[in-house]
């Protein structure tokens, strides 16, 4: 059942993105190299597509199936939805979005721009060894920050110590930051958004002439009138 939901997100995921793609990415490169790294990026993107959706509808798909649950208890059919099946699409939803965020979208951006090391051979592998080394490197620096700002926080050894436990404090504690940095932009450009759509629809629609005032225009007119009749 997880694997058939995720097909589906997925294959929905790479329509939208075809969609909205420009015409000249992905398809419109003469070099093979360049076509396959695309083509690579271009389901990394989807995938990491699929596990945002994926995690957007996980709360209503849970709350959905326990009434539907509620509603029908003794029907043999829908016991499939039961706490279990949630329970394994949180904890999937969440190990795919850790890896998405740490890895999949940095690698994907990484291996669109590499190159491949001065004086090796050209290929996707060398892409790919040349990825590789930029984002270990990457995670390094990040780690090595964290490490010097925790030392300055807390300037005590169990501070430096919990570093350590990378899988089950850091990698929880990044995706909440990040996560409540993306509710902050949300409702940052929520009123600017709103506003500009507003906007934009006033422009395009046609106002209503229901509330206007007729005697008011026909005096206007009037006058409008009788002074073009003294300029005359």
């Amino acid at each position: 059942i997880c694997a058939l939901l995720f097909t589906s997100l997925y294959i929905l995921c790479h329509f939208i993105i075809t969609h909205f793609k420009k015409h000249t990415d992905f398809t419109a490169v003469h070099d093979d190299e360049d076509a396959a790294v695309n083509r690579i990026t271009l389901g990394l993107c989807t995938f990491t597509l699929a596990v945002a959706l994926g995690a957007v509808l996980l709360l209503p798909f849970s709350i959905i199936s326990n009434e539907v649950l509620l509603s029908f208890p003794q029907n043999y059919y829908i016991q499939w939805l039961n706490g279990s099946l949630v329970h394994g699409l949180w904890n999937l939803v969440f190990l795919f979005s850790n890896l998405s965020l740490v890895f999949l979208m940095p690698f994907a951006y990484f291996f669109t721009e590499s190159e491949g090391f001065a004086g090796s051979k050209k290929g996707i592998m060398a892409r790919v060894y040349e990825t590789s080394v930029v984002l270990l490197l990457l995670t390094l620096l990040v780690l090595g920050m964290v490490w010097v700002a925790s030392a300055i926080v807390g300037n005590d050894a169990a501070s430096r110590q919990s570093l350590y436990d990378l899988w089950e404090y850091y990698l929880p504690y990044l995706y909440s930051c990040i996560s409540l940095f993306g509710v902050l932009l949300l409702l940052l450009c929520t009123p600017f958004g709103l506003s500009t759509m507003f906007t934009v629809t006033g422009k395009l629609l046609v106002k209503p002439r229901l509330l206007e005032d007729l005697d008011e225009q026909l005096s206007c007119t009037r006058l409008e009138e009788a002074a073009m009749s003294r300029r005359i």
